[in-house]
């Protein structure tokens, strides 16, 4: 998901995202470290993906500061 159209949500649906993601990167390092994981280079992506979302909700946080 772009930063663009993650910009569109609401701040709920930004903190659902980033457990979703976070729950997802620790399941493919489960699957990494047993062998089950076939494709590892869905790690980095989802690691981009969460680092996407808590940029978002951390300029959430500072334009609301600024108000």
């Amino acid at each position: 998901m772009k930063a663009k159209e993650l910009r569109e949500l609401t701040e709920e649906e930004l903190k659902e995202k980033e457990r979703e993601s976070s729950q997802e990167l620790f399941n493919l390092r489960f699957q990494k470290a047993t062998g089950q994981l076939g494709n590892t280079a869905v790690i980095p992506k989802t690691k981009r993906e969460l680092a996407r979302i808590k940029t978002v909700i951390r300029e959430l946080e500072i334009s609301r500061a600024s108000e």
